[in-house]
């Protein structure tokens, strides 16, 4: 009966929306068009300590295998970590019951538990450490584990991982790569996942939902909720279910969490998931990438273009008017984290500085038409966002609309990915990033990671940078690494933040909003990554369900 609930969610769901449908459990009938919206905010919640239904989408299409990038952005849910985060960012032991790192930075020595086993019932040694961090290097996923040589288990409780160079920001690979059995490990993995995480999978209907049970064999306390059925559906959909008492968590945009749901409670979770635009560092000069795409923006190559905009833009206006409130203004890709740099934040919302700026790079308005020109080119380029995402396209409308009186024509276009993958080296780009891992930064900014991919999309090339980057990650610890993650952004003289280079313009972090059974106890959530996978099941093994 439990999974024949969760399984009519979806198409329960998909009757609301069009309001003709029914079915067999009153509490989860849907409301007819006629209804007024009231009878959909007072529909009685669902749920229970036995089962209950998110809405929070982050289906992951290649399926749940961390050596090939699952959990980078959240828990694996299925596999457990060596180490993890707690509610403050603070790193703590899973797995590991402890770890030391040699004096070159060279060796990492892990301990871990001797009591672990996988939900098949097979035991959870250091071989199978060894084999997940070798497949992971090996397999070239999104788990980059690039600089490992060689992971080697000296016994059943310990294991080596040997680096090629020493690099600050491991530690992450230990927080985020959850462990695979070596026995189980194969090419069907990713759809049928073993791990010794708190939630072992028991269905997934691919599009629609996924079904998991709580693991019998966890060696932490046990789950507050027997089972999870995570349903795979739109934004608008997720509230729609919330509205209906179908769904006991359901993340919403912002535009939505203004409004309110009967016995249920929003939650406005801090995230340093950002969004900000990313312009073409260098000039056209017909290089392209290694697939051909066409590189550099004549307009955007100009120091004093990137500066001004970065100085019109007003912030707190786009979170106050797009975000409704529910979110901060970013002026780096790591606000609010511990590696941030204070110096790097600006007064923003200043259109005469930025005009200031322009005509000390020699843009003027010649012809009288509004938009400022240099050696006869137009202050003038295109915003691209994914045409699907209603808030980085109402932040490109709300940014273009800033630019427009300091002189600077940014025409907005909505695409496909498929569209703005080959463009995005040459046009400026709404991207959004954020992660706990310091890697991204690295990868954002650094000249070698420019390849044509979405990591250094716009060609950003400074040595000084690369080799302050380099510091912070060749640093002996994460602790040791903060002063050169820092001095990156800005160090008062150099940086690629705003008074620097002013590679990005990163415009707000958004907050992620969900509503939440008011049955449902969830614990303290984390300052959140980047919306991709299921960041707000990083506490999952401690969530309770409180109504009788």
């Amino acid at each position: 009966m439990k999974v024949s609930i969760g399984s009519l969610g979806v198409l329960l769901i998909g009757s609301l929306l069009v309001g003709c449908g029914s079915g067999p459990d009153a509490a989860l009938e849907s409301t007819p068009d006629s209804a007024p919206e009231s009878a959909a905010e007072t529909s009685p919640q669902t749920g229970s300590a036995e089962q209950i239904v998110l809405a929070i989408g982050g289906e992951s299409e290649e399926g749940y295998d961390p050596t090939l990038g699952w959990g980078r952005y959240g828990s694996p849910l299925f596999q457990s970590t060596l180490l993890r985060r707690d509610a403050d960012l603070n790193i703590v032991n899973d797995l590991a019951t402890d770890y030391t790192v040699s004096a070159d930075g060279l060796i990492w020595t892990v301990t871990i538990r001797d009591d672990v086993v996988f939900a098949d019932g097979e035991p959870l040694t250091a071989a199978d450490v060894a084999y997940t961090f070798n497949q992971a290097a090996e397999s070239g996923g999104l788990t980059d584990v690039t600089v490992l040589a060689e992971a080697i288990a000296l016994d059943d409780t310990t294991v080596e991982l040997r680096l090629e160079e020493p690099q600050s920001t491991f530690v992450n690979r230990l927080i985020t790569l959850g462990i695979v059995p070596e026995h189980a490990h194969g090419p069907d993995y990713a759809r049928n996942p073993v791990g010794s995480g708190p939630y072992r999978l028991v269905q997934w209907d691919e599009g629609q939902q996924l079904i998991v049970e709580a693991n019998p064999n966890y060696y932490g306390a046990a789950p507050g909720i027997q089972q999870l059925v995570f349903l795979f559906v739109e934004e608008d959909a997720a509230f729609a279910a919330a509205k209906a008492g179908q769904a006991q968590v359901a993340s919403v945009p912002q535009a939505l969490a203004v409004q309110s749901v009967a016995g249920m409670t929003l939650y406005d979770v801090t995230s340093v998931d950002n969004r900000g635009l990313m312009f073409p560092y260098v000039p056209a000069t017909g290089e392209t990438t290694p697939n051909g795409d066409p590189i550099g923006n004549d307009v955007t190559a100009d120091l004093a273009i990137r500066q001004a905009v970065n100085y019109a833009i007003d912030r707190q206006a786009l979170v106050d008017g797009v975000l409704e409130g529910y979110g901060s203004v970013a002026y780096g890709p790591v606000s609010g984290l511990a590696w941030e740099a204070p110096g790097a934040e600006i007064q923003d919302a200043q259109p005469e500085e930025a005009q200031a700026l322009l005509a000390a790079g020699g843009w003027a308005d010649g012809d009288d038409d509004g938009i400022l020109e240099k050696d006869g080119v137009k202050a003038e380029f295109t915003i691209l966002y994914p045409a699907s995402d209603s808030t980085r396209q109402a932040l490109a409308l709300a940014t273009a609309a800033m630019l427009q009186p300091i002189g600077i024509q940014a025409n907005v276009e909505g695409k496909s990915w498929d569209e703005i993958t080959p463009a995005m080296h040459s046009n400026v780009v709404v991207f959004g990033w954020g992660s706990h891992d310091q890697t991204e930064m690295y990868n954002l900014y650094h000249s070698q990671a420019a390849q044509g991919d979405f990591y250094n999309a716009g060609y950003y090339a400074n040595q000084a940078i690369d080799d302050t980057l380099d510091l912070a990650m060749g640093a002996p610890s994460e602790a040791e690494a903060i002063a050169f993650w820092q001095a990156a952004q800005w160090d008062g003289s150099t940086g690629f933040t705003t008074q620097g280079d002013a590679a990005w313009a990163w415009l707000v972090n958004l907050d992620h909003t969900y509503f939440v059974s008011d049955c449902l106890d969830i614990g303290q959530p984390q300052v959140e990554p980047h919306g991709h996978g299921w960041p707000i099941t990083a506490n999952i093994a401690e969530w309770a369900w409180t109504c009788s």
